[in-house]
């Protein structure tokens, strides 16, 4: 017997069925917008040495030398030691904010370093954020494909995410202005823009600096704050991408900054600049949920960037990552030339769109079993759309290796196709699309992004 009100473990009903967790009842109702994301899913699986993955948009550190991060920390150890492993400011190590300055001015960006707080990476910067502005029921915009884990910290503060249509331009102004108008006509309050401009995550597609100035027009017209995530700026290939949003708007964007792209994720820094007021509070709100972050990550990377060519390793990394991104294309054009996909001219993704018959989330079992994942396109958007996509992350296999994952997938696609063909009758037995029609459909540009 249990005491009166106690719960009990498989007792617990609702309109689903018994639930096995004997505090169901007790969670907070926000808890139930945390969902597992379907990338973190991926990672056990992908893990296996067997299986080449496409899916995760992990660094290619084996690129950084280990001496250079040694040196820094061996010398953080001995002249700071007693700093580093002590507790410090919520707002993060002055030195370093100084020269994050550094970093950002190479996309434009004049700053004080006062604006800056400094996080655990600057997803958690986006979630402070999230906690400062969302109250349940308003409306978060955001491209349609966005960052899969973006989506979830959103929906945990019980938020709406209302897409916005892109291209291979980045996100459509007319559409956003329409959205927007549509929104305010069912009375739904919209707290901010969330946008990945440079080298988009998922799609590629970086916004072109015509539409970075109409897209801040437009939110500070209708007085709604602009989210500038920028994890992939500095990793361009041919050519740089336009200056960040910030650079010409100081009071109606926040600027989210990280090291986990530039030189390694495993310290866990990122930052976020914001206006004067709105970084008193993400002070506090760090202090609330962190006390204050890593000092030994933080006076790592700052010696690190006051003694090593942390611009010619960047460089090192865009040189990698430019040679993968060109294996994959072209590993695209021999074995899936029947698709279609996105051209990234930085970052770590590409977008590939699928016959309409088919299902990337269906699919990713076969997948698996052939030794190769991605990234399902559902896991970017909100509202289910995206099965005709999926994310391909060139950032951390070998070009072999993308390769070799690259003709897997084709196996797959085929595969699924032949068994289209057998039960439907609407391909060829060669497993590929019956008509010409079809064929112009699925190869010509621009992919299917929105």
């Amino acid at each position: 017997m249990t005491e009166q009100g106690a719960p009990q473990a498989g007792t617990n009903l609702d309109q689903a069925g018994t639930n096995l967790d004997p505090w169901y009842h007790h969670y907070a109702e926000r808890a139930g917008g945390l969902r597992a994301s379907e990338v973190r899913a991926l990672f056990a699986v992908a893990s296996r040495p067997e299986v080449v993955s496409l899916a995760g948009g992990m660094p290619y550190v084996a690129a950084l030398p280990q001496d250079l991060v040694i040196n820094a920390m061996d010398r953080v150890m001995v002249e700071q030691g007693a700093v580093a492993l002590q507790y410090g400011s919520g707002q993060g190590v002055p030195a370093l904010r100084e020269q994050i300055l550094e970093v950002m001015a190479l996309e434009g960006i004049r700053a004080n370093a006062d604006d800056i707080v400094v996080t655990t990476g600057s997803q958690h910067a986006l979630e402070l954020v999230s906690k400062l502005f969302l109250d349940p029921g308003d409306v978060v915009l955001s491209e349609g494909p966005s960052y899969v884990t973006a989506m979830v910290i959103f929906k945990s503060y019980q938020a709406e995410v209302e897409h916005v249509p892109m291209d291979e331009h980045g996100l459509i102004p007319e559409a956003l202005r329409e959205r927007i108008a549509s929104l305010k006509a069912a009375g739904k309050t919209m707290k901010f823009l969330y946008t990945i401009p440079s080298f988009h995550n998922p799609a590629g597609v970086t916004l072109s600096w015509e539409r970075r100035l109409e897209i801040l027009e437009i939110a500070k017209a209708n007085d709604i704050l602009v989210l500038e995530d920028n994890p992939y700026g500095l990793l361009y290939f041919d050519q740089p991408a336009p200056d960040a949003m910030r650079s010409v708007e100081q009071d109606g964007v926040v600027y989210l900054g990280t090291f986990s792209k530039t030189l390694a994720p495993g310290f866990r820094v990122g930052w976020a600049l914001a206006p004067h007021a709105i970084r008193e509070k993400l002070v506090l709100a760090n202090e609330a949920a962190v006390l204050s972050p890593s000092s030994f990550s933080q006076l790592v990377i700052s010696e690190y960037l006051s003694t090593a060519d942390w611009k010619g390793q960047i460089n090192t990394f865009r040189g990698v990552y430019h040679e993968r991104k060109n294996a994959m294309l072209s590993a695209l054009d021999e074995y899936l030339p029947e698709l279609s996909w996105t051209n990234p001219n930085g970052g770590f993704y590409v977008w590939v769109t699928l016959p309409e018959q088919l299902d990337s989330k269906a699919m990713l079992p076969r997948a698996v079993k052939e030794l190769v994942a991605y990234t399902p396109g559902t896991a970017f958007f909100a509202d289910g759309d995206g099965r005709q996509n999926m994310r391909l992350s060139f950032c951390y296999p070998t070009p072999e290796n993308i390769r070799v994952g690259i003709r897997r997938l084709a196996t797959v696609i085929r595969g699924e196709l032949d068994l289209l063909d057998t039960f439907a009758g609407t391909f060829t037995d060669t497993g590929v699309l019956s008509s010409i029609e079809d064929r112009r459909r699925f190869s010509a540009p621009p992919p299917n992004i929105s």
